[in-house]
Order: structure tokens, then sequence, then C-alpha cells
């Protein structure tokens, strides 16, 4: 496949401000409006939200972390999930190019020098989109997601990057590409790479079943040149407690949540508009059946309880960074996000799943597209193992064993 084309620069002036945690929500409603015409029409041609990504840019809501001493919004943890839940249940795959952008900067938030939060944070509160060159695919030597073969090299003309990545999600609507690698001494960095960098290519080759517009392919370094000021050392975050991997998996578990939230209405939605009862119920519509009513019943306690647990965790996220953060505090937070990721996995499959039972035999029907639920449910919910989530809480609980630092908890 050919290179992608280069996105559009935001013109600053109309890119707005947000000032608080009401701002941004009333933000994302407004976005998630528009994200929701169309979604079913952009999943089934794979037309990728170029246009809908400037409203993003414009909409300031790429800023709503950015610190207040930068001139962001610094919401809330909690509202941050919020936002992820309302545009994940107008579009997830829209809703979840965004993801690393607010990954990124909560590494930034962490370990990046004053100089370089001035002048990244100032990109974004212009507009300006972050991606992620994500893991490599499965080699020798990248038998886990942590590990591969991008090197990061000092040459007589300064810094060079090579290497190949793969699920990145954001990079090719990005501004943008920060990418994992190995430096000189063996130390794992993040390099901060612009999206025109000579050498650096975006190719769109993401072919998934679900969550079909994320763009989520493979992007190149080839002998890129690299500013020493676009570099961050993450291998200092392994030894130092924090929230980076904790807000990486509170995103993840509000976009199985959207996903969840748009099967349930949409199931209600078919059952009330479409269902026919069934022929030995003796009653004129299915929204009479008590076996429907009973598993729609269900389904919402299971949805509004994976819904509080998700703001439960974002709180206690906030809470956690309202104070100096040691191994416990830290440990809190992957424990708070594990829980909640397990619930939204739940529901978000579930849900579903569930609406082709509810709504009937019709509802498969190509025509109504409502197949698209599942297919992003199944995929976004295999970012990382929610089996794994089950063994983190028990070892927590059971042993007091703290979750390992990384991105997937």
């Amino acid at each position: 496949m050919a290179a992608a084309q280069l996105p559009r620069r935001p013109d600053p002036a109309r890119v707005k401000r947000i000032a608080g945690d009401s701002d941004a929500l009333a933000a994302a409603h407004a976005l998630a409006a528009v994200f929701a015409t169309g979604a079913a029409e952009r999943d089934r041609q794979r037309i990728l939200p170029w246009a809908e990504l400037d409203l993003w840019s414009e909409s300031g809501l790429g800023a709503i972390t950015v610190p207040g001493q930068y001139g962001g919004a610094d919401v809330s943890f909690a509202t941050l999930a919020e936002v992820f839940v309302i545009l994940c249940a107008a579009d997830p795959a829209l809703g979840q190019i965004p993801q690393n952008h607010f990954g990124v900067l909560g590494v930034l938030r962490e370990i990046g020098t004053p100089a370089q939060k001035a002048r990244l944070y100032g990109e974004v509160l212009t507009g300006h989109r972050l991606g992620n060159a994500g893991p490599e695919r499965r080699s020798a030597a990248a038998s886990t997601v942590l590990q591969g073969t991008t090197r990061l090299r000092a040459t007589e003309d300064g810094l060079r990057l090579d290497g190949k990545r793969f699920y990145s999600t954001g990079a090719l609507f990005a501004h943008r590409v920060p990418a994992r690698a190995t430096d000189d001494a063996g130390r794992a960095v993040q390099v901060w790479v612009p999206r025109d960098a000579e050498g650096l290519t975006v190719i769109d080759d993401w072919s998934s079943f679900g969550q079909r517009t994320t763009a989520s392919g493979t992007v190149t370094f080839e002998n890129v040149p690299v500013d020493p000021q676009d570099v961050l050392p993450i291998w200092q975050l392994a030894d130092r407690p924090g929230l980076f991997g904790p807000t990486s998996q509170l995103i993840q578990a509000a976009i199985d949540q959207g996903i969840a939230e748009a099967a349930v209405a949409d199931a209600l939605a078919f059952v009330r508009e479409r269902a026919r009862p069934w022929i030995d119920s003796g009653l004129e519509r299915a929204t009479d059946d008590p076996y429907i009513i009973a598993d729609v019943g269900r389904l919402q306690i299971e949805l509004h309880a994976a819904r509080e647990v998700l703001l439960e965790a974002g709180h206690t996220l906030d809470a956690v960074a309202a104070a100096p953060i040691d191994a416990e505090a830290s440990a809190r937070a992957s424990v708070a996000v594990a829980e909640a990721k397990v619930l939204t996995t739940r529901i978000a499959l579930e849900a579903s799943e569930k609406l082709f039972e509810l709504a009937g035999s019709a509802s498969t029907r190509a025509v109504h597209h409502l197949d698209r639920h599942w297919r992003n449910a199944r995929t976004h919910t295999l970012h990382d193992p929610v089996r794994w989530k089950l063994h983190l809480l028990g070892n927590y609980h059971l042993n007091h064993v703290l979750p390992t630092r990384h991105s997937w908890n």
C-alpha cells in the first residue's frame, strides 16, 4: 500500500479553549451528535474520518488533560473517561483514535522536562493531534509488546531512528507520532517524531473486521532525524510510581463502555420499532414479552454497574493524583481500572451479542448494520486480555502483589 496523506494542520484561531470539566462534557456531546451521523456508513465502506478529526481538533478536547499552568483545562480523570464513553457510543472507531493522544500526554506529564512540556503542550493547545507507533509484530526479537528492534542511534549526523511498528492507532491522522525505541545504552525511550519527518512513513494497511476506521496499521522509520528535545526517557517510569498506565487503561475501558451503551440503545430501539412477539406468547408486541423484559433489565443493571465502576476508577485516579504518588497509590490506581476493564469488557461483548437474541433474525439484515457493535467490541476488547486483569486483581487482594508498571496496567 502507498504512504498515507499528511493531516491538515489546524488553524489555531479556530481551536477552542475548554475551561473545565463541564465544558469538556458539553463539547463531547456536541461532537458525538456529529460523529453518530454516518458512523455506520463509515464502518461499512471504511471511510476514514479526516473531516471529523478536524472538528475534534477545533473542539479543544485534545487539550483537556494539559495542566493548568501550561494553559489547559486539566480535567478530572472521571471526566476524561466520560468523554470517551460519550464519543465511543457515537462511533467507537473514531472515538478510539485519540486514545494514544492522551496516553502519551500522560507520559509527558510524568517525565517531560519543563521545556518539553511548554513546547509540546503548546502544540496540543493549538489543535495538533498525537498518534502512536505501536508495538512491533511478533518476532524472535519481539515476543511481547514491550520488546522490539526499533532503535534510536547516535550518529555523526545526530540522532537517527529506525524501526517498523504496528497497531499504530492515531498515527495516520497525527501531527506527531511518538514511538517506543531502545537507545544506545539499551534503555527504553519515547521519540515524538513530527508526522512530516523525512524517513517516516505511515501505511494504511489496517484490515481488522472491527474498529475498521481507526487505521491502526504500520509505521516505518528509516534513518529518521530526531531532535534530542523530542526524546522522553520512559525507562525511568519502571522505577517511578505514576499514573501513565492506569490512565491508558481507563481510556480503554471507557471505549468498551461506549460500545456497550450503543449496542444496548440499538437493541431497545429495534425491539420497540421492529421486533415481533413469538408466536406462542399470545402477545401483540415484543415489548410485552416477559423474557425480553427480564433480559433488558439485566442488561441495564450490568451496563449501569460497569459505568459506575468505571467512573469510580476515574475518581480513584483523581484522589491518587491529588497527593504524592507512592508504589501503593499507583497500585491502587491499577487495581481500580482493572476492575472497570473486566466489567466493561464483559458488558460490551454481552450487549453486542444479546442485541440479536432480543431483536430477532430481522436484526441480522445487512441494511441495519448492527453487527458492527459486536465486531467493534470483539476487536477492541482484545487490546489486553481481561484474564490477566483477573489475575492482577486476585494476586493483589490475596498476596498483595503490586501490578507491574506499563501501559497495560
